[in-house]
C-alpha cells in the first residue's frame, strides 16, 4: 500500500470516533484482533474490507490507502 498510511489512518477514524478495536469489529464484522493486526501493520484488508471500512468511515478508498489527502 502507497506509503503504508492505512495503519495509522485507519487507526486515526477509529480514535476520532471514540471507539476502540472490539466496536468498529462488531461494527464491520471483523475481529478486533485484525483490527489490531491492521492498525499494526501486520496485516493489509481485502479489497472487500477495505470497502466496508471505507463506507463505515464515509472516507474513499483511496483516503485509507494514503492515495488521497482528504476524505
Amino acid at each position: 500500500m502507497p506509503n503504508n498510511e492505512f495503519p495509522a489512518r485507519l487507526r486515526r477514524l477509529r480514535e476520532q470516533r471514540r471507539m476502540n478495536r472490539k466496536a468498529l469489529g462488531e461494527c464491520c464484522g471483523l475481529s478486533k484482533n485484525i483490527i489490531g493486526k491492521y492498525e499494526q501493520g501486520e496485516r493489509k484488508p481485502s479489497v472487500d474490507v477495505l470497502i466496508i471500512l471505507a463506507d463505515f468511515f464515509d472516507v474513499s478508498t483511496d483516503y485509507l490507502l494514503g492515495r488521497q489527502k482528504n476524505f
